[in-house]
């Protein structure tokens, strides 16, 4: 078995030397660290985790705090987890995923075991309990997402009114007056006070009234079922609809299939863009989905980036809005049937471009 006296030995250096680069205990040279590490490939030597986090009272572990009993799981939930690993991967830090729920509880037990250096907070709600018991056990944290109050607060997250805005001019450039929300059921416990849901309906009816467009929300739980029967009564209620803007990824899926069920074309009857999607969620429907891109590469790796800052010592990362983009799909076209062209609002009408 390969000892820190012969890494030591083959660097070159002091034991001392050796377990000070180790566990991180005092600061050693670039030019010390290179031969040291160099000395550790060379004979194989492979870190003792436990050894280094009892010596340094830290694990280089992080935790992504995600509460999975309140938000399913979907792809773009996944391109979160997948680029904060990374982010933390280069940094020589160790992600860990904790599906614990949105009350705390949890989240103050597993903090107890001082198991992680700090915890990056996924699904932010207005009002977190997570962020007091984070902020009551003086455990470091970083946002992807925001609550209502945000002074000290070190946080990222998408930019909602900027991703609603470009949805809804995109659509009013190619020619539709008549649009519907279908927005998340805020009206679910689980979900009354969750940013995303809450920020988005709020840009919706504000971006609507300044374009002069009809307001028009209905509420969708989480779900394919749901989507569908949103699809139908949307048929119902508001049959001259020309475009919907879907908020939840799952509930876009079933929008799509409900509409196909009733036999409608998509996208020469009805527009459909999702605003918070990944592609290959969107190549799941036919025809494939036009959809806001969400950024949680972007974020993923924003967020952990901000954590590991917190536990270096280094500069904080300012707080950022990211922007969902438009990505092409077969679910967007201009209106089969000229709409009128009053209610232009503050912009006036502008041409439609395909």
């Amino acid at each position: 078995m390969v000892t820190m006296r012969d890494v030591a030995d083959r660097a070159g250096v002091s034991i001392a030397t050796v377990s000070f680069l180790l566990n991180d205990t005092k600061p050693v040279t670039a030019a010390t660290r290179a031969r040291v590490e160099q000395a550790m490939a060379e004979l194989g030597y492979r870190r003792n985790a436990v050894a280094r986090a009892l010596a340094s009272r830290r694990t280089h572990i992080i935790a992504m705090a995600y509460p999975a009993l309140e938000h399913r799981f979907g792809m773009s939930t996944a391109e979160f987890f997948t680029s904060a690993a990374e982010a933390a991967r280069k940094e020589a830090y160790h992600l860990v995923l904790w599906p614990v729920g949105n009350d705390g509880v949890e989240l103050r037990e597993l903090l107890g075991q001082g198991l992680v250096d700090g915890v990056v907070l996924m699904e932010v709600q207005l009002d977190d309990p997570r962020v007091d018991v984070l902020r009551e056990t003086g455990t470091p944290f970083a946002l992807i997402g925001r609550t209502t109050e945000l002074e000290g607060l070190s946080h990222v997250d998408i930019d909602f009114d900027t991703t609603v805005r470009d949805a809804v001019g995109h659509l009013y450039d190619l020619g539709h007056r008549e649009l519907v929300l279908v927005s998340g059921d805020l009206a679910d416990p689980r979900f009354h006070a969750y940013g995303p849901w809450v920020r988005t309906e709020d840009a919706y009816r504000r971006i609507a009234a300044e374009y002069g467009l009809p307001i028009v929300v209905m509420p969708c739980s989480d779900t394919t079922q749901a989507g569908q029967e949103a699809a139908d009564r949307l048929i119902q209620e508001h049959p001259k609809t020309t475009a919907i803007l879907v908020l939840n990824e799952y509930a876009a899926l079933g929008v799509i299939s409900g509409l196909t069920r009733l036999g409608r074309d998509v996208p020469g009857e009805l527009s459909v863009l999702p605003l918070l999607m990944v592609p290959e969620t969107a190549a799941l429907s036919n025809p494939e989905l036009t959809i806001m891109r969400t950024p949680g590469p972007e974020l993923g790796q924003l967020g952990t980036d901000a954590l590991i800052r917190q536990l270096e010592g280094a500069d904080p990362l300012p707080p950022q809005l990211v922007p969902a983009k438009l990505y092409p799909g077969a679910t967007v076209a201009a209106p089969r049937a000229p709409r009128s062209k009053g209610g232009g609002g503050r912009r006036g009408e502008r041409k439609a471009r395909s």
